[in-house]
């Protein structure tokens, strides 16, 4: 199945394309293949002629000859479905040829590099919801002749471009404000709008973002994985921008702000992204040296590319170095609010303490001298030559209170009792052998043998 030609031009990657003269259309008809979910995935096929063009071709999973080399991409859309879901997608439009063990090495979860049916499969699927901007997923199955590749969403930059015709090769000018009517000048460079300069801000290797067309299949690996870590590099810059600008806005804000921030927990939130970010650069770490390892002893994977790889690993190892210090900065300032609150809950307390203070005394007051004591045993009420009634109910409370004081006390008391019954012992028994040994060296006889100490 072909992708239209708005699919095409939507896509956003492809709209230079159509205007290089790399860039060839052969005419030829795509015959409709009956699906079981038509639309549910998106599917791209290229043919490269191993000299620098490329084409877009039917979906047939052929693979090539010579030099060419075909690539065949899924997209699966980012939702609700579940795993085996993503399965049926990719047997409806990978089988045949592939076989069953080939889709579940594709869509399974977790890191996985080895050969499967003679081709190499590799992949980096992090568990998650598929919903989620950190839950990502990127399989290959690579052959000599052809890459099959399966994604979750659209991978940023998976295109190509002709090298010196984006627009990172421009010369830009400063975009002026309408206010300045008249005086505006004339200039000879592309304007760039703020949005634009934010957006590419966003990309921290934007010397990467001209994408040559690859040569050879080797080329291509390297393409799709150096892909995949430039997509980290910009969740990982987004996130750091975003923690910025959290930092600026705490340190200007009130308390609103700050228990809003609590209530919305959303450095908890972040703080979970930031480990699922770890997981994914985790298994990256895991499979792209086995990818390098196996990839070394093929006679068709260039030795460039195996030096491209190991500066790949590389930039995936720094990456993770740098999410370490992102969760550092989140703790860091949620350990902050939550001082803050804790602050806020002390000093509501001490006011309610003050408050106590305040009230107490008048509540002692008035519940002593509000006691009705007729009829409490041991008062004397009932005979009226008795007038201390009143006198032995303090006097009763004092006991209690005495009471419930010596229950506090009395484990301190014990244990206070207990050493003190410990040394008398200790200094009775060192008396005891004191004089013994006085007595035997001065009065004694001599004696061989041991003296007793």
């Amino acid at each position: 199945m072909e992708l239209s030609e708005e699919e095409r031009i939507g896509d956003g990657e492809m709209e230079d394309l159509e205007r290089s003269p790399d860039f060839i259309t052969p005419s030829m008809e795509t015959p409709h293949l009956r699906t079981r979910f038509p639309g549910m995935v998106r599917q791209k096929a290229y043919i490269f002629d191993g000299s620098g063009k490329y084409y877009h071709k039917e979906w047939d999973l052929l693979e090539g000859t010579g030099n060419e080399f075909c690539w065949y991409h899924v997209e699966l859309p980012k939702g609700d479905q579940k795993l085996s879901q993503y399965a049926q997608y990719l047997i409806d439009v990978l089988c045949p040829p592939l076989k069953l063990q080939d889709i579940l090495s594709l869509v399974s979860n977790g890191p996985f590099c080895g050969h499967v049916d003679g081709a190499l499969v590799f992949r980096v699927n992090s568990a998650g919801p598929a919903s989620s901007n950190f839950t990502f997923r990127l399989a290959a199955r690579v052959t000599e002749n052809s890459v099959i590749t399966v994604s979750l969403g659209r991978v940023p930059r998976l295109g190509f471009s002709p090298v010196g015709e984006s627009l990172l090769s421009e010369i830009p000018s400063v975009e002026s404000p309408s206010y300045f009517g008249s005086d505006r000048k004339e200039s000879s460079g592309i304007v760039i709008g703020e949005h634009v300069l934010e957006f590419l801000l966003t990309m921290n290797h934007s010397e990467e973002a001209d994408n040559p067309v690859p040569h050879t299949v080797s080329n291509l690996v390297v393409h799709i994985i150096d892909s995949h870590v430039d997509q980290l590099q910009d969740v990982v810059t987004n996130l750091e921008m975003e923690l910025d600008s959290v930092e600026l806005q705490l340190d200007k804000a009130g308390s609103t702000l700050k228990k809003q921030m609590l209530d919305d927990r959303r450095f908890p939130k972040m703080h979970l992204n930031l480990q699922r970010l770890l997981q994914v650069i985790a298994h990256g770490e895991a499979v792209f040296p086995r990818v390098k390892e196996k990839c070394s002893s093929k006679h068709w994977f260039a030795s460039e590319d195996v030096s491209a790889l190991e500066e790949l690993i590389g930039r995936l190892r720094r990456l993770k170095e740098n999410v370490g210090f992102l969760a550092n900065r989140v703790t860091a300032i949620q350990a902050g609010l939550d001082s803050w609150q804790a602050e806020q809950i002390n000093r509501k307390l001490y006011y309610l303490s003050f408050l106590s203070i305040i009230f107490l005394p008048l509540s002692v007051v008035t519940g002593v001298f509000g006691m009705n004591v007729g009829g409490v045993p041991w008062t004397g009420q009932n005979d009226p030559k008795i007038q201390d009634g009143f006198r032995n109910v303090l006097f009763l409370c004092l006991a209690m209170l005495l009471l419930v004081l010596l229950c506090f006390l009395f484990p301190a008391l014990y244990n206070r009792f207990v050493a003190w019954q410990r040394n008398r012992s200790i200094q009775r028994s060192w008396s005891l052998n004191r004089r013994s040994f006085l007595k035997r060296t001065i009065n004694g006889p001599e004696r061989g043998g041991y003296l007793r100490i």
